[in-house]
């Protein structure tokens, strides 16, 4: 007996030390955040970053249904990984280089990693700063 390959896709989107998963299924264009619906949040910036892939997909993800768990990170990253997650899962449901191209186009990281990370601090120096040292004179 042969198992029926399934219809769900699954992508990964991070952004500084925020996951996001996504499970995306054929569907009515229901988006859900750690179980909660997309409009029901009140942070503007967050749904505006995250709408940015759905609106530059002309429609295509009302066919789908994206069910998206975020954790670590804060409130603008966990945005951005969210928008990543979405946008790799348009772009693997589309199965064509028009709408990567457009992404890419738009802002490149929408679908690239960014692998930046602050620089942590060294020993037996004050907790200000990586690279800060005592000052030397005043005057």
């Amino acid at each position: 007996m042969v198992a029926k390959k399934s219809n769900v896709i699954t992508t990964v989107g991070k952004r500084k030390l925020s996951k996001a998963r996504a499970v995306i299924k054929k569907g009515s264009g229901v988006i859900r955040i750690n179980g909660k619906l997309l409009d029901s949040f009140d942070n503007e910036y967050w749904v505006m970053k995250i709408r940015e892939p759905l609106d530059l997909s002309d429609g295509l993800y009302e066919k789908y249904d994206f069910n998206i768990s975020v954790r670590g990170g804060g409130i603008v990253s966990q945005a951005e990984a969210v928008r990543m997650c979405i946008a790799r899962g348009l772009v693997e449901v589309s199965k064509g280089d028009d709408l990567k191209s457009k992404f890419v186009a738009y802002d490149r990281n929408m679908l690239v990693y960014d692998p930046r990370r602050n620089e942590p601090s060294k020993p037996s120096r004050s907790s200000d700063g990586a690279r800060r040292k005592k000052q030397l004179s005043k005057r």
